[in-house]
């Protein structure tokens, strides 16, 4: 009978417990642990954006070289349809590195949405 009773008390308080913590993450500024959450998406979301700016630098120079190949070519008088190829696999890259630029520059602005809304958050407490 005790037994029943005390797994009872718990089973409700744990239940209990799951809904104020629930509860508590769905208010803005809801604690502690929802702003630790936030810091750490943060965080990696930089570390992204790092990794992003180091590959479109790759990607330019990358690009940079084809184009001072190309122009090697063109003078020692390499066959159109080569020229041909390498002009459109540069411009599919220029196109490719326009794009991931558009990329990096939303991923910031919303890395510094969340910075200032975590910072209101914090000043909400």
């Amino acid at each position: 009978m005790r037994i029943k009773l005390l797994k009872g008390l718990l089973l409700s308080l744990v239940l209990l417990t799951g809904v104020v913590t629930t509860a508590t993450a769905q208010i803005p500024g809801g604690g502690r642990w929802d702003r630790r959450a936030d810091r750490r998406d943060i965080r990696l979301d930089t570390r992204d954006i790092r990794t992003d700016r180091r590959d479109l630098r790759r990607d330019e120079r990358e690009r940079r070289a084809d184009i001072r190949d190309l122009r090697e070519d063109r003078k020692e008088g390499e066959s159109k349809q080569e020229l041909r190829s390498d002009r459109q696999d540069i411009k599919a890259d220029t196109r490719d590195i326009r794009h991931d630029r558009r990329d990096l520059r939303w991923d910031r602005r919303d890395r510094r949405l969340d910075v200032r809304d975590l910072r209101h958050d914090r000043r909400g407490r």
